[in-house]
């Protein structure tokens, strides 16, 4: 399928229009539409049947372990998070992480083959270096971590010197991202999170020589006392460290929802206008260093795995995000963690009291998921081929489906038309494929096959989704 010759570029008034809030779809059917009904029963059969060699997918595994503690508050956050200065509360969540993993590894089976792991929070580094070291002993007891395997963990710059990475890089992790948000001392003031840019160059070069083979950092734009020009200066400050992935989210101001925002001076908040123009010169300035739009919100150089991936069509997505992973199971371990096994979705309890009695109670604690249907399956195969190839092969989807796709997805595909003429897609009686100006908007292009999505963008479910 070949773009047309019409040239398009992205305009202020075309972010404009796609300044909307719609799903990330790392999953699909999205989290919001978990149920009760899914529980621990549900879940273990899912275990089980995967032990038993019944599904389809016996690909190695990926795991996500939720370390919810941080020492202070950062009053953008809208995580799962406990903030606490007494640490025997981390050591007891740990005991309880520890009985959770014996009883799914009961029901899947010891030794599983894993390639993928994430510690996410939360920060993780809140955990100390011995109890980190205790944790990982105990992964590598229940799985069989793979000698390649992508083993990454988050961290508050805050938290770790040195010897805090050396030990971590010992324990075999190979892949760190740095929370930084926003370097200008005013804007870290008034989210309180205060990490110079000195102490952040400083924790990359050590980890650069250390050797960990991946280094990530996050920024968020929109926050308050943030302008144009600030976060262009920390756009340059970023791109001085030179990081292999960069991710840059935009803040939703949801107080009502997210306690912490509470604290945040509205009148701070730059204008919609401001936030726009700051997408639109992070966009300009990355694609100028070099960076390359991976999707969504994450920008990756040309030598990084997740760049080749994409330009290969080996790209995948799950809850942990983009990821060069086959698509496999995902096991999910700690509060409010959703993991992924054979055609079904999990989410463990919120809260370490709920999370706590369900495990004394011997069972895991999920407490509510999906079982996904026949359409879902095939709207998801739609979805995440939109969201990480950028292609839909109208014969492909057919085939594995046993579907028409002009006829199944008739209304889906007028509705593309638009797209086609902004210059997002190519189409042809093949199929469409994502432009490279398209992949800036992709989320929009996914959710025309979402059937279950509620167009209604002031419901403040779903973050901006550019």
């Amino acid at each position: 399928m070949k773009v047309g010759q019409k040239m398009h570029v992205i305009t202020e008034e075309l972010i404009r229009q796609y300044d909307i809030a719609g799903p990330r779809y790392t999953s699909y059917p999205t989290a919001d539409r978990f149920v009760n009904a899914f529980d621990h029963d549900q879940y273990t059969n899912a275990l089980s049947l995967r032990r038993k060699g019944l599904t389809s997918n016996v690909l190695p595994l990926s795991i996500y372990i939720h370390i919810p503690f941080c020492e202070s508050l950062c009053y953008y956050c809208a995580c799962n998070k406990i903030i606490t200065k007494h640490y025997d509360r981390a050591l007891n969540y740990l005991d309880l992480l520890e009985k959770e993993i014996e009883l799914q590894t009961n029901f899947l089976g010891p030794k599983q083959s894993v390639s993928q792991l994430h510690l996410g929070g939360g920060s993780p580094t809140y955990i100390n270096d011995d109890d980190l070291h205790q944790l990982m002993i105990t992964l590598r007891e229940k799985f069989n971590l793979t000698p390649k395997a992508e083993m990454s963990i988050e961290i508050d710059p805050r938290t770790v010197d040195r010897n805090r990475l050396v030990h971590l890089r010992e324990l075999g992790f190979n892949r760190i991202s740095f929370g930084v948000q926003d370097f200008d001392p005013d804007v870290q003031q008034a989210i309180h999170r205060v990490q110079p840019f000195e102490q952040v160059k400083a924790l990359m070069h050590s980890a650069r020589s250390i050797g960990f083979e991946s280094i990530n950092t996050d920024l968020i734009y929109g926050l308050p006392k943030q302008s144009p020009d600030s976060f262009a200066k920390t756009l340059e400050q970023i791109i001085e460290l030179s990081p292999d992935r960069i991710a840059i989210y935009g803040y939703a101001h949801l107080p009502e929802k997210f306690k912490p925002q509470r604290r945040i001076n509205t009148s701070e908040l730059p204008t919609a206008g401001e936030k726009i123009s700051m997408l639109s010169n992070a966009l300009s300035t990355l694609e100028s260093q070099g960076y390359v739009y991976i999707g969504m919100d994450h920008f990756a150089k040309e030598t990084d795995s997740l760049t080749i991936a994409k330009n290969t069509g080996r790209l995948h997505r799950n809850f942990q995000g983009y990821s060069t992973q086959p698509d496999g199971d995902l096991l999910a371990f700690g509060v409010s963690s959703i993991g992924k096994v054979g055609a079904t979705y999990s989410q463990n309890a919120k809260t370490i009291e709920e999370y706590a009695d369900l495990l004394e109670q011997g069972q895991i604690p999920i407490v509510k998921g999906l079982r996904l249907s026949r359409e879902d399956l095939l709207r998801r195969a739609v979805i995440m081929a939109i969201m990480c190839q950028g292609e839909i092969v109208f014969e492909s989807i057919e085939f594995d489906y046993l579907i028409h796709f002009k006829d199944t997805f008739k209304h889906e595909l007028e509705k593309l038309e638009v797209f086609h003429d902004q210059g997002m897609i190519a189409m042809d009686d093949k199929g469409f494929k994502v432009t490279e100006m398209g992949w800036y908007f992709v989320r929009a292009i996914a959710m025309q096959f979402d059937k279950y999505l509620n167009f209604d963008f002031e419901n403040n479910k779903f973050s901006k989704i550019i």
